[in-house]
């Protein structure tokens, strides 16, 4: 799973680091399905962090890879 959450989030990577962030894998509970993220460049600290987490990268993560359940940023 871990290696199917990897490659989702390198696709995802272009349009972060379009605005100026970024997005790291930190870990993978496959018993659970949470991810968990950490955000950087413009992405961290930014307002829209969360809305970009939720509804950008949990969204696509959910769609690439069923067994993820939630994506948390760390």
């Amino acid at each position: 799973m871990k290696e199917k959450v990897q490659k989702a989030i390198e696709g995802l990577r272009q349009y972060l680091q379009a605005d100026g962030g970024d997005i790291e894998l930190v870990s993978v509970n496959e018993e659970t399905g949470e991810v968990q993220v950490r955000l950087t460049g413009a992405c961290h600290g930014c307002p829209m962090a969360q809305v970009t987490l939720k509804q950008g990268v949990e969204t696509r993560l959910k769609e690439e890879v069923p067994e993820v359940k939630t994506v948390t940023a760390v």
